[in-house]
């Protein structure tokens, strides 16, 4: 089963979202400029509908 999580960071770095820090175990910490919050990413993220709300959170359209 393929997972989002690259597709995901493309979309965070295309609008200006930036990487902080390696999250514990296979996570990460970005921060997005629109929504101005901080989000965890996880690096093997199976559900669309996960991955949809890691860009809601960062103030973006659905993509997936």
């Amino acid at each position: 089963m393929d997972h989002f999580s690259k597709d995901l960071k493309k979309l965070l770095l295309e609008a200006g979202c930036t990487f902080v820090r390696d999250g514990r175990g296979d996570h990460e910490i970005w921060y997005s400029p629109i929504s101005m919050r901080k989000l965890i990413v996880d690096n093997k993220i199976k559900s669309r509908h996960t991955a949809n709300a890691v860009l809601k959170d960062a103030g973006l359209p659905k993509a997936f």
